[in-house]
């Protein structure tokens, strides 16, 4: 069963690749390009995961972090961040304020949607049909 996967990012460039990959998995992406917007529909949407940039406009994810927290209803949704912020100890920052997880900007587009299902009940993993074979899988000849 495919998950329902919140992204609030401001930036269309990121937008599109993340809900793209998530949706090429089956995933239902559900988008926001604001603080404020991701949070109401967090709240009437209820996903499964969010993925937050850290810098948006307005609200940044810290402060989302922080409004989502203080709904009962929404504490049991991960959040992961998903930001350029790479310094010594921006990791741990965001993981000491609330932040489930942590993926750094650009994305690996090749290893995201296994990164994001991390956080997810293995019940909500896409489901690759195993009679699929990659481009260079030669395994019959």
């Amino acid at each position: 069963m495919p998950a329902r996967i919140l992204i609030i990012e401001d930036n269309p460039a990121n937008m599109a690749l993340m809900g793209y990959l998530l949706q090429a998995y089956g995933h239902t992406v559900l988008a926001a390009t604001d603080g404020h917007a991701g949070i109401a529909l967090a709240a009437s949407e209820r996903p499964d995961l969010i993925v937050c940039d850290v810098h948006l406009p307005g609200m940044d994810g810290f402060g989302v972090l922080r409004h989502l927290m203080m709904q009962p209803a929404l504490v049991p949704i991960p959040i992961v961040a998903v930001t350029a912020l790479a310094m010594v100890g921006d990791r741990e920052n965001l993981l000491r304020a609330g932040f489930n997880g942590y993926l750094a900007k650009p994305i690996e587009p090749t290893l995201f949607v296994t990164q994001l299902e991390c956080f997810l009940p293995a019940v909500l993993h896409a489901i690759i049909d195993p009679t699929v074979r990659t481009h260079g899988d030669h395994s019959d000849h």
